[in-house]
């Protein structure tokens, strides 16, 4: 008895590390080009597979879960790029926290093709959402912020079968059902390659959180 059971022991050890490894290497979901929930993250700077442009945006460890933080000083507007370059049927998913403090407000989002593409914002204080081409806003959304909770952002841009270009995009709280309807436009100027992006603007004064980063081809 002795014997069968020293053998079923290094079986296991044999087989166990076998099974974590498979998991492991399982290859990302169909679509899925970029993923990052900084949990293997160390904290600190970021790596370089992020693209500061401004911003001392570091890797921190709250209560367990790593994420990506922005100082909530000063009072500027930050970003980062990060994942692969890309033009059109991608898509960028990421969440977001802040606080408010009094009548001020944050404002941030996430983005796509790189600094000078699209991105959508949420903008509290205008209780809206934005869906921006460079500097200029092309499509508003009513949308009520809650501080210190958690929002999601998804934005995406595809091609159309008349040759333009149709952004859209969904923003929606944690722990509420993500919306089935999008706000959109169509944009005829051709949009330039490039990464997808976070923003940030800490008009409160507090830090914004960025976190489970997720870059994936759109669906057609």
């Amino acid at each position: 008895m002795g014997m069968r059971l020293y053998q079923f022991f290094i079986f296991l050890c044999l087989v166990i590390p076998v099974i974590s490894s498979a998991e492991e290497a399982a290859p990302p979901p169909a679509g899925e080009l970029y993923r990052n929930d900084f949990s293997a993250a160390e904290t600190g700077k970021p790596g370089k597979e992020f693209l500061i442009l401004d911003g001392k945006f570091t890797i921190v460890d709250v209560e367990g879960n790593r994420m990506l933080e922005l100082p909530g000083e000063p009072l500027e507007s930050y970003g980062l790029l990060f994942g692969p370059s890309q033009k059109e049927g991608v898509q960028v998913e990421g969440r977001m926290l802040s606080e408010s403090t009094r009548r001020t407000f944050p404002a941030f989002g996430i983005g796509l093709n790189g600094v000078s593409g699209y991105r959508v914002l949420v903008a509290p204080a205008k209780k809206s959402i934005e869906i921006y081409r460079g500097t200029e806003v092309k499509a508003t959304a009513p949308f009520t912020w809650k501080s210190g909770a958690w929002t999601h952002l998804k934005l995406e841009v595809a091609t159309t079968s008349e040759g333009k270009w149709l952004v859209k995009a969904k923003v929606w709280q944690e722990g509420s059902e993500e919306p089935a309807d999008w706000v959109s436009f169509e944009d005829a100027k051709e949009p330039p390659k490039g990464r997808a992006s976070i923003w940030g603007t800490p008009f409160s004064g507090k830090k914004i959180y960025y976190d489970d980063l997720v870059v994936r081809s759109a669906v057609p």
